[in-house]
């Protein structure tokens, strides 16, 4: 589970990270980065174009699961807003990982 303190918390922090960060996508994903001082945070979108309720809090709970098993790769200092596209509840798990680590494999770049 991702704790509470690596959560981005208000919306403004999310609207900005939206607008003026970085986007990085994959076939399932695009992450947006917004270089920030002060300590890492994260947010997931996951829109009603995804599915119901249900698919929807499903897809965020997995995406949850994957940044937290990868906090130890991810740059610090960043907000991350993480957006699902439509088709992404198609997707594995493991697909849903894959596409994480590719997109995140270009803001390393």
């Amino acid at each position: 589970m991702l704790s509470a303190a690596l959560r981005l918390g208000s919306s403004a922090q999310i609207t900005q990270t939206l607008k003026s960060g970085r986007r990085y996508s994959s076939e399932y994903l695009v992450i947006h980065v917004n270089p920030i001082d002060g300590s890492s945070a994260f947010a997931f979108a996951v829109s009603k174009k995804v599915g119901n309720s249900v698919i929807r809090h499903r897809l965020t709970r997995q995406l949850r699961h994957i940044v937290h098993d990868n906090l130890a790769v991810l740059p610090p200092n960043i907000h991350v807003v993480v957006r699902a596209l439509p088709h992404a509840h198609e997707a594995s798990f493991a697909q849903l990982d894959q596409a994480f680590k590719q997109a995140f494999a270009k803001v390393k770049a």
